[in-house]
């Protein structure tokens, strides 16, 4: 006996009539109720979201920015959402309308827009005010639990729509005040440029007015020095003029009769004059009488030299010798002396008389000069009494004028200081100007100063940072492709499962004839296999044509599914033959395992640790990971070993298969008597 033939025995065995081909067709049709009834229910549930009505309120009272632009945004969100019809919005009045509406179910939740919703999104431009505005979502999981993901997910993207738009007029705003406040960096370095011109103008000033202020103080000094002679002068000059108005009062005493002693001596050397010009008269005519008296002398003796020699008494040369002769006795004393006596004499009375009429001309106007002179010694008394009170006032003025000096010179030497601290302050407050005004500049340039295209960029960019540039390797085309593999690979194993509760996983008469163990094996499962191989051709020709699944590799989607179909049933069949009825329990049991261990839903690594191992060893989970590979078009490696293992469990399910026909070969009591029907 073949394989085949056992296959074909029991498969003819099971459709020998009607109910047995019907009984056929609906295990065949045991993975469409669940697998593609599911899929075909939730194929694409976020495309009919428009069918579930939403409530939204608007309270919004709107808000005026500081450009006076009028903001409504509640209002706009709401007409947006109204116009999207992602849901089947209704605009009701007040929020308990609304919150009755979900509890009653009559909307599957509400949207509440607050009445200062504008006013807070409008609140930034106002740092000290800068407020979040909030809307109210009102949900109930009694309508049912997966909406509050949903509406999460919409009112998140609400808000990120709201934040993005609101964010810009912000940002645009903010880049607004960047440009003013750029604006007034560059006039507040141009003013403190200007200060700092100023400053080193004043430093330069100060500079001078300490040197000023240092001559001011040397000179204070030599005041004070030159106060203090003057004082020490003014004090000396009135003992001096006291001392001179003393010694005036005593010459005063003493000329009072100098008017009549001078009137007489004027007299007395007018009348000295006239004998002096008498006596000059007399001596000028005597020595006139003697310059005659020699001169006839001297004639007398020449004429009678003359008759001498001419009577020649005497010889010329006798004449002349007793002319010289006579000469030289006429030069004697006696007469000579009396000559040169006489006229040094009249010489000398002559200058007498010129002095004497000098001394009378001189002492007539001495005589007339003393009456003034004594007027003005009492003048000089007057002035020289005065002089003393002066010298007096001056000597107390300029002893306050010490104690001014004193004084200037102290606030002179406080001025110096100060004016010294005023020279530091002003080098530290051109310093200052000047490093300001370079800051200011600085800072000016690290200012952005954004034309208005540089601030739409800036403010889209500043309200969204961050985009996704989403790269997807593989994507499912909606929610229920998306849940595909794991239904399909699901459907597959509650089809093998229901197949073993209708079909006998070894034949009775296989095992009392002489076949070996492995082809009774081999043809025990040969029926299940083919069973299971039409219930995956025909769910898959329902998902692909029915709802529209496109995989990417749709021969090699169709040949994991025939692939896991025999390894499935070749497990559950020798797992049932092996154990009897309680091997349906068993397969029940590794259903649940997989069911939450394979990652249908959630990534299985988000599942409680034990359940890995259930994952890494139960076959249901790499086939879900093969199938999403085909139908998503990513990397085909992973197949390789999806496929060798797959082999395995289905080698595993014949070993036990076979197992199970070495073992049932042997007739017991428990054999002919089960303790549990089958």
């Amino acid at each position: 006996m073949t394989v085949f033939r056992l296959a074909l025995s029991e498969l003819k065995r099971m459709t020998g009539g009607i109910l047995p081909k019907l009984t056929i067709v609906a295990l065949v049709m045991v993975p469409l109720l669940y697998g593609a009834v599911y899929l075909y229910a939730n194929w694409d549930p976020y495309g009919n979201l428009d069918q579930l009505q939403a409530a939204v309120v608007v309270q919004d009272e709107g808000a005026t920015t500081k450009d006076g632009e009028k903001l409504t945004v509640g209002q706009d969100v709401a007409d947006t959402l109204v116009e999207g019809h992602k849901f089947d919005w209704h605009l009701v009045d007040t929020p308990q309308e609304a919150e009755n509406g979900v509890r009653s179910g009559e909307f599957a939740f509400a949207l509440t827009i607050p009445k200062d919703f504008s006013a807070n999104l409008a609140s930034p431009e106002n740092f000290d005010s800068a407020t979040q505005a909030m809307m109210s979502v009102t949900t109930n999981d009694a309508n049912n639990y997966l909406l509050t993901s949903i509406v999460d997910k919409v009112a998140t993207q609400v808000h990120d729509s709201v934040a993005q738009q609101v964010g810009e007029q912000t940002a645009n705003s903010l880049l607004t005040g960047y440009g003013t406040i750029h604006a007034q960096l560059v006039k507040a370095a141009d003013g403190a440029k200007q200060l700092a011109e100023g400053a080193t103008t004043l430093d330069t000033g100060v500079g001078t007015l300490k040197t000023g202020s240092s001559d001011l103080l040397t000179g204070a000094d030599s005041l004070v020095a030159g106060q203090t002679q003057l004082v020490t002068g003014a004090k000396q000059l009135q003992a001096g003029a006291s001392k001179l108005d003393t010694g005036l009062g005593l010459l005063e005493t003493q000329t009072s009769t100098l008017p009549d002693d001078t009137k007489a001596l004027s007299d007395g050397a007018a009348a000295v004059a006239a004998g002096n010009a008498a006596l000059n008269t007399k001596v000028q005519s005597a020595a006139g009488t003697a310059e005659k008296l020699d001169g006839a002398v001297t004639g007398a003796i020449n004429d009678k030299l003359v008759q001498l020699v001419t009577d020649g008494v005497i010889t010329p040369e006798q004449a002349t010798k007793i002319g010289d002769t006579l000469k030289k006795d006429a030069a004697s004393p006696s007469i000579t002396e009396l000559k040169g006596q006489l006229a040094t004499d009249t010489k000398d009375i002559q200058k007498l008389a010129d002095g004497s009429a000098d001394v009378a001309a001189g002492a007539s106007k001495l005589a007339a000069a003393t009456p003034q002179l004594s007027g003005a010694i009492s003048q000089a008394k007057t002035g020289a009494s005065d002089l003393t009170t002066g010298a007096g006032t001056l000597a107390d003025g300029q002893t306050t004028a010490l104690d001014g000096a004193t004084q200037l010179a102290a606030g002179a030497k406080k001025l110096d200081s100060g004016v010294a601290d005023l020279k530091d302050g002003s080098s530290k407050l051109a310093t200052g100007a000047n490093d300001l005004a370079t800051q200011l500049r600085s800072g000016a340039g690290s200012v952005p100063d954004p034309n208005d295209k540089e601030k739409q960029n800036a403010a889209g960019v500043i309200a969204d940072p961050i985009r996704v540039d989403s790269v997807s390797q593989a994507q499912a085309a909606n929610y229920g492709s998306g849940l595909a593999p794991f239904f399909l690979v699901l459907a597959l194993w509650i089809g093998a499962f229901m197949l073993v509760q209708a079909m006998r996983p070894l034949t009775v008469r296989a095992l009392a004839s002489n076949a070996p163990s492995w082809k009774i094996a081999l043809g025990g499962w040969l029926p299940f296999a083919t069973v299971s191989c039409g219930q995956a051709l025909l769910l898959y020709a329902v998902v692909k044509f029915g709802l529209g699944l496109e995989p990417s590799h749709p021969w090699l989607t169709l040949g994991l599914l025939l692939m896991a179909s025999m390894a499935f049933t070749a497990l559950i069949q020798g797992i049932v033959a092996l154990l009897g009825t309680p091997g349906k329990f068993v397969v029940l049991i590794l259903l649940v395992l997989q069911l939450v261990s394979s990652g249908g839903t959630f990534p299985w690594q988000t599942t409680p640790a034990p359940l890995h191992l259930m994952h890494q060893i139960l076959p249901m989970g790499h086939v879900v990971e093969g199938m999403r590979h085909l139908i998503y078009g990513a990397d085909l490696a992973p197949l390789l070993p999806i496929v060798l293992g797959l082999l395995g469990y289905m080698l595993l399910g014949l070993l036990l298969a076979w197992a199970a026909v070495s073992k049932k070969k042997t007739w017991t009591l428990k054999t002919l008597m089960p303790e549990i029907e089958a």
